[in-house]
């Protein structure tokens, strides 16, 4: 595997006017987004904006409307050209490459799943799926044959020849998260996807994404304004506000530590020790010397699985790190603070 990140974001910068390009070349950077507005009539909507995706990961990209969010994941994918700054994808610069480069790109390595589904209404499930298969130029049989598989796989057996209006939106989604996955892309962006579903049905498609991705592994980058669902979603998280990035962090970095009041406004709500791990609250040894025959824990391990272990016996409980080794300990009063968010 590449130790190269699948994607990298260098100083990404998004302007919205008459003339993009020249303006950004002559302000100062570090003005605020409503002092540039102000001063050229130019609405920033991403302020230099770097990251890093690793192969497999799934990062979110979470913020208020407005933030900068879907421009970005937009940027990605060059269906909005950045003003400046770089976009690699397995460290080739996607903003210099030819539209036939692009189109490449999009019908092999990447694809796009947004809130409103975007079926036809006037071809079936099948053919709704199979959809980017036919872009590309893949004959009828083999291409319907892959799409069945994933119709399946999204749990829609049995629905291929209905049309999208005989279909819940929970179940429109299926079809166009199926579309998405059945070209096979290395790379899956997702704009809000699940935001204009009920919440009951919102939650089982937050689930159904989780065991797909558990199985596939792909990269994700998903775009939200709901903390809970970012933190649902995520392996890293980077929080924006009017265009820049607020925090970038695990969803336990940016729980235990918010970067200031913006971000810890999302966190107020927050479940803790849903999100917090034995080893961010654990205790040091500090010399002490733990009974190895006893309960013990992984660094990792949540604090509400935790609750039962710990009501058990008045010991410390030993917290292994990744290698077996004790690293620090918990116990019953640990956790019930951690509990109460103390």
């Amino acid at each position: 595997m590449s130790t190269e990140p699948k994607i990298r974001c260098n100083s990404i910068w998004k302007l919205f006017g008459p003339h993009p390009e020249s303006t950004l070349a002559k302000i100062d950077r570090n003005q605020s987004r409503s002092q540039i507005q102000q001063d050229t009539g130019h609405v920033v909507a991403v302020k230099d904006v770097s990251f890093s995706v690793e192969e497999g990961e799934t990062f979110v990209v979470m913020g208020l409307s407005g933030s900068g969010k879907s421009t970005l994941v937009r940027c990605l994918s060059r269906l909005i050209d950045p003003t400046d700054g770089q976009v690699l994808i397995d460290n080739q610069d996607i903003t210099t490459v030819s539209q036939s480069e692009l189109k490449d790109l999009r019908r092999h390595k990447m694809a796009m799943v947004f809130q409103h589904f975007g079926l036809f209404p006037h071809r079936t499930v099948l053919d709704n799926v199979a959809y980017g298969l036919e872009v590309r130029g893949e004959r009828r049989q083999p291409r319907l044959e892959k799409a069945m598989e994933y119709i399946d796989l999204v749990g829609l057996d049995g629905w291929a020849e209905h049309y999208p209006r005989e279909l819940s939106g929970g179940m429109q989604q299926r079809v166009g998260l199926a579309r998405a996955m059945a070209v096979e892309p290395e790379i899956l962006l997702f704009d809000e996807p699940f935001s204009a579903l009920d919440p009951l049905i919102r939650r089982e498609m937050q689930d159904e994404l989780l065991a797909l991705q558990a199985k596939l592994k792909k990269t994700m980058v998903f775009i939200t304004h709901d903390f809970l669902e970012a933190i649902k979603m995520g392996d890293h998280i980077m929080i924006m506000r009017d265009g820049a990035i607020s925090q970038m962090g695990t969803p336990e970095e940016i729980v235990a530590n918010p970067a200031d009041k913006y971000v810890a406004d999302f966190t107020e709500d927050v479940p803790r020790y849903k999100v917090l791990s034995a080893g961010k609250v654990m205790q040091p040894l500090n010399g002490q010397v733990i009974d190895p025959n006893g309960p013990s824990v992984a660094h990792s391990a949540k604090i509400d699985s935790l609750i039962d272990i710990v009501a058990d016996t008045d010991l410390p409980v030993a917290v292994l790190d990744q290698q077996g080794a004790v690293c620090g300990t918990i116990d019953r009063s640990i956790v019930m603070k951690s509990m109460k968010g103390v």
